[in-house]
């Protein structure tokens, strides 16, 4: 694993993660609540089996770091119980409640954490999982703390602060566009591409608000910027996205790996991701009465 992938898969785990994990608020299992107190340390293995040579002691650490992303996943499912449960004055037997766009997102952003941690342990291990050989298991590994937990998160979150057609579609297209990408991995390159056709439509339908609602409302300078550099570098870096996919499929010349990983990949850790959840934090410090607020359903 090279050193910049390494130092972006860091900064997922040891930043992104938490930070995003801080955010959700609504029905919150247990198991979640342990896991965002807990998770820098189960991290800590992961981060180290990132700078070993690739072998079983590399693996095990991995496989720690691996089983908290699974139980994140699990997470997912008490959550949606929770929040499909009829309300207590209709009894049990009361209707379930609809799920709301941005709670498919948020559960999305559960569940993706879960495949980079089987990336990451099979390219530690040095096994070619399913077919796919070791440099596409290690982008694997950012892809889905980025473009899977960090991009579905935001994009929930976005969908609940400024509720709308726009929002809502990209809070269900963000999560699909990421499983067609993953299906794609496994189908063809015109299925992946399909996949980042409809992840760029969601993730652009994120900047849009980010830029025209969320950043013009933002209470200070700081806040206005971060949300602003989210959402340019949103932009730019799906586009990369887009070339690639279209070069893997049409043949047409198209960025390497290692040119992808330096833009695309480096642009959405830092640019999209970190600015992003940096400005929701201090969203929600500027207004803590909503952090106790129920999560629409």
């Amino acid at each position: 694993m090279s050193v910049l992938v390494g130092l972006i898969v860091m900064l997922g785990m040891f930043v992104v993660v938490p930070a995003g994990l801080a955010l959700i608020d609504g029905p919150r299992p247990r198991g979640l609540l342990l896991l965002r107190r807990t998770w820098p340390l189960l991290a800590l293995p992961g981060a180290v089996a990132l700078w070993l040579p690739r072998s079983p002691t590399a693996a095990a650490l991995a496989a720690v770091y691996a089983l908290a992303t699974l139980a994140l996943a699990l997470c997912a499912p008490a959550r949606l119980v929770a929040l499909l449960r009829p309300p207590p004055a209709e009894g049990p037997r009361g209707r379930l409640r609809s799920l709301a766009p941005s709670e498919v997102a948020v559960l999305t952003a559960l569940v993706t954490p879960s495949v980079a941690g089987l990336a990451l342990v099979a390219e530690r291990a040095g096994h070619e999982l399913l077919g796919f050989d070791l440099d596409i298991l290690a982008l694997t590994v950012p892809h889905f703390h980025f473009a899977g937990f960090a991009a579905a998160l935001v994009a929930g979150l976005v969908c609940r602060t400024s509720d709308g057609p726009g929002t809502r579609f990209a809070a269900l297209s963000v999560p699909l566009g990421t499983l067609l990408v993953l299906i794609g991995y496994f189908v063809d390159d015109w299925a992946e591409l399909a996949g980042a056709v409809v992840l760029t439509a969601g993730m652009w339908a994120v900047a849009l608000p980010t830029w025209r609602d969320l950043r013009t409302g933002a209470p200070d300078r700081v806040t206005r910027g971060l949300l602003a550099v989210s959402a340019v570098v949103l932009v730019a870096t799906m586009l990369l996205a887009l070339s690639w996919a279209l070069g893997e499929a049409t043949g047409l010349p198209h960025p390497n790996l290692t040119w992808m990983a330096a833009t695309h990949g480096l642009g959405n850790a830092l640019g999209f991701a970190l600015c992003s959840l940096l400005a929701w934090r201090r969203l929600r410090a500027a207004a803590p009465s909503k952090e106790t607020a129920p999560w629409p359903v």
